[in-house]
């Protein structure tokens, strides 16, 4: 057997062609070899889940850095937007926050595309290698189990023939011997020719099993197990081919994203380019400059006249002297420590700030009561039209309803009206006392005459200059004491600052839903907007309770109808606007 053994070898390695049979005696090995193919995808699988961790993390903590460091929702806040390098930080951070979302889709697309499809890949190479390897353990006991059994024939065969040869010798013997009688010849005859017809059977059985045996051999050597390792052969190719797919989707993950991450770069390379430093520094210019005129020359003081002294009409200490006679001690040095009564850091009238930051402030105040006053009379012409249409149509409504909301908005109107009277005689005042040259395009007050301020020339000496604190503030308590004057209507104590927080100013209202006019309706006052029959328009504030829709029909065209002249069709996740009734 063994010789035929390496007979087949020789026969195999005449073969051509790189299949793995020629490594048939190599079968172990070739386990091994593939076992550690699967532990080198998995282990590679593993390296890829810890980079898809790694860039989850990163672009975690990316993120928290840009969340970290955005603007807080703050006046200080608001007022740094102005500068153009914090606009190009907070552009910065927001293109930083997109550059993490890029390592999060590395992150995606690294866990999608390589570590789940190697998960099931490597089921299904366990399985396959399994199938194939059991396949070739049966075969292998297969040939081994016939090899046994051609043995178990031989050994049989030789047992038969040395037993068939014993008993032709004992026969012969018997044959030869002239004492043994001719019964026992004839049974030793018999005998040998029984032994030597279970030989012949046993030769034939052996012959036939032998020739069995060497075509299954032949079967296994050259087809079963050859398949075997050519099934083995191609799923290790397959796995290196699999391998080396994942290492090229690997790079190709982060190639995708390059040309995205590149427009991050170029976003924050761009802010930066934005920013203006002689803008940002005439922002801080307008901030902070006060509007007061430089102090004019001191005039020379001759000590040296043996007479007495004249004190120059210009100098300081006649300044101070003629202050301190006229209103004894100076006021002038206390009004930067006057106590806010007020919500904000100042006087309700802003006197502890420089001129010029004193007009901003005031023409600030003025803007937002006038939007305040704009306000509350739409919502007064919003609910005489409504009260005309109850009028018209009682079945509607009690018109008598609407009157205390009018008189509520009356009173409103009348305080914002004084508030802004009030702002602009102390805005009148800080105009008619600036320089002209600080603000040549300054405003003019209907309510309040300046002239007097405006005609008074200014000091050209020191003491004149620094004095113009405390005449702006003598000139203020004035202006406070006399304005009652001009409405004969209670006095409010403070801006009414419920109206300030309640009413900000209006931006284009997003769309909430859409309407269908069911009856034509004429809008004639200031507010509403007509619409045709069976006309649709978009919904951009819905009914709060006082019976009107506002309503949008383009850009430029919209205002409210009655509630119960439209169908409204409000959006499932849209959220109604807020009113001010």
């Amino acid at each position: 057997m063994q010789q035929l053994c390496l007979l087949h070898c020789r026969m195999m390695e005449e073969r051509k062609g790189d299949c793995w049979i020629h490594i048939k005696d190599q079968f172990d090995n070739l386990e091994k070899h593939t076992q550690w193919g699967i532990e080198f995808v998995d282990r590679y699988s593993k390296f890829v889940k810890e980079r898809s961790e790694i860039e989850t993390s990163y672009a975690k903590q990316i993120r928290n850095l840009s969340k970290k460091y955005q603007p807080k929702k703050n006046s200080r806040e608001e007022e740094e937007n102005r500068y153009s390098s914090c606009r190009a930080f907070v552009s910065t951070l927001n293109e930083l926050n997109d550059y993490a979302g890029q390592h999060e889709v590395i992150s995606e697309n690294l866990t999608a595309n390589i570590v789940a499809e190697l998960s099931r890949y490597l089921q299904e190479l366990k399985s396959e290698r399994k199938s194939h390897f059991h396949d070739g353990r049966k075969a292998q006991q297969q040939i081994e189990s016939s090899w046994k059994t051609l043995e178990a024939c031989k050994r049989k065969f030789e047992r038969d023939c040395k037993e068939a040869e014993r008993a032709q010798q004992h026969f012969e013997k018997m044959d030869a011997d002239i004492n043994v009688t001719k019964a026992d010849v004839e049974k030793a005859r018999q005998q040998a020719q029984g032994r030597h017809q279970m030989a012949s059977d046993s030769k034939s059985e052996y012959s036939a099993y032998l020739q069995k045996f060497n075509q299954e051999q032949n079967d296994h050597y050259y087809s079963v197990i050859p398949n075997i390792f050519q099934k083995i052969q191609e799923m290790e190719e397959r796995r290196i081919e699999r391998v080396g797919d994942c290492m090229k989707t690997f790079a190709d993950v982060d190639r995708q994203v390059l040309p995205i991450v590149g427009k991050c770069l170029d976003g924050m390379t761009k802010a930066a380019e934005s920013i203006d430093a002689k803008t940002d520094s005439q922002l801080v210019v307008e901030s902070y400059k006060s509007g007061f005129e430089p102090p004019g020359d001191v005039d020379f003081e001759d000590y040296g006249q043996a007479i007495t002294r004249t004190v120059s009409e210009t100098s300081l200490s006649n300044s101070r002297e003629s202050k301190e006679k006229l209103g004894g001690k100076s006021k002038g040095k206390l009004w930067p420590f006057i106590k806010n009564k007020n919500k904000g850091s100042g006087p309700e009238d802003f006197s502890h700030l420089p001129p010029e930051q004193r007009r901003k402030k005031l023409q600030g105040k003025i803007d937002e009561l006038n939007k305040d006053i704009q306000k509350e009379m739409d919502q007064r012409d919003a609910l005489t039209k409504m009260k005309d249409v109850y009028v018209k149509n009682p079945a509607m409504g009690d018109p008598a309803s609407v009157d205390p909301r009018l008189g509520e908005l009356a009173q409103s109107i009348e305080k914002l009206q004084y508030e802004v009277q009030k702002f602009e005689g102390w805005l009148a005042e800080v105009e008619g006392r600036m320089p002209s040259k600080s603000d040549p395009q300054r405003r003019q007050s209907g309510l309040y005459q300046t002239t007097a301020q405006n005609n008074t020339p200014m000091g050209s000496n020191c003491a004149q200059d620094r004095e113009s604190y405390t005449e702006e503030q003598s000139s203020e308590t004035q202006v406070k004491a006399q304005a009652p004057s001009a409405n004969p209507g209670p006095l409010p104590t403070s801006s009414t600052p419920e109206f300030d927080d309640e009413f900000d100013e209006e931006e284009a209202l997003p769309t909430i839903g859409t309407c269908k006019a069911l009856y034509a309706f004429e809008g004639h006052n200031e507010g509403t907007i007509s619409v045709a029959e069976g006309e649709l328009l978009f919904v951009i504030e819905e009914d709060k309770g006082d019976g009107w829709t506002r309503v949008r029909r383009n850009e430029d065209e919209e205002g409210y109808v009655p509630s119960s002249y439209v169908e409204v069709f409000l959006e499932s996740n849209a959220k109604g606007a807020m009113t001010y009734i």
